[in-house]
C-alpha cells in the first residue's frame, strides 16, 4: 500500500509542474516601469533631481546625493566620490566630509584611507530625486526627536 502510495505522488510531480508552469506563461504579469525590458525611458521624465538637500527622514539615514552622479566612476580602481569628499580634499572643494565610520575597518581600527567596506557608496548613498513611489507606502518620518 506504501509503495503504491509514493508511486501516485511521484507520477504527480510532472503534472503539477507542468500546470504550473502554464499558468505562469498564461498571467499578465505588469512591469513596474510600464514599459518592456528593452525598451527605453527617458528617465528624466520620471526621476526629477531636486536641488539642494533633502531632510533625513529617520536617524542614521545615509545622506543622499544632491547631484548627479551618472557619469562617475565608481569601481575597484577609482571611486570619483573621493575626489571632493575625501577628507584631504573636502575642505578645499567645500564638500561635506565623510563620516569618521568610513575610515574604521571591520576591527574599529582608525585608518588614513576610506575603509574597504565602505568604498563603494552607491551602496547606501543614492541621488535624491522627485521620483513616484513604486508601491503604496504608509511610512511616516520620525519626528526628529
Amino acid at each position: 500500500m506504501k509503495k503504491s502510495i509514493v508511486t501516485g505522488g511521484i507520477a504527480l510531480i510532472p503534472v503539477l509542474l507542468l500546470s504550473g508552469f502554464a499558468l505562469a506563461q498564461s498571467a499578465n504579469v505588469e512591469t513596474l516601469r510600464g514599459a518592456d525590458v528593452d525598451e527605453l525611458i527617458p528617465l528624466d521624465q520620471i526621476h526629477k533631481n531636486v536641488e539642494g538637500r533633502m531632510q533625513r527622514n529617520y536617524r542614521q539615514q545615509p545622506p543622499l546625493v544632491p547631484h548627479s552622479i551618472e557619469q562617475y566612476q565608481i569601481d575597484v580602481r577609482t571611486n570619483q566620490c573621493l575626489s571632493c569628499h575625501d577628507w584631504t580634499k573636502a575642505g578645499e572643494r567645500n564638500a561635506p566630509t565623510l563620516s569618521m565610520t568610513h575610515y574604521l575597518d571591520r576591527e574599529g581600527r582608525e585608518l588614513d584611507h576610506i575603509a574597504g567596506t565602505r568604498y563603494f557608496c552607491n551602496q547606501c548613498h543614492v541621488p535624491q530625486a522627485d521620483a513616484p513611489a513604486l508601491v503604496d507606502n504608509v511610512f511616516e518620518p520620525s519626528s526628529g526627536n
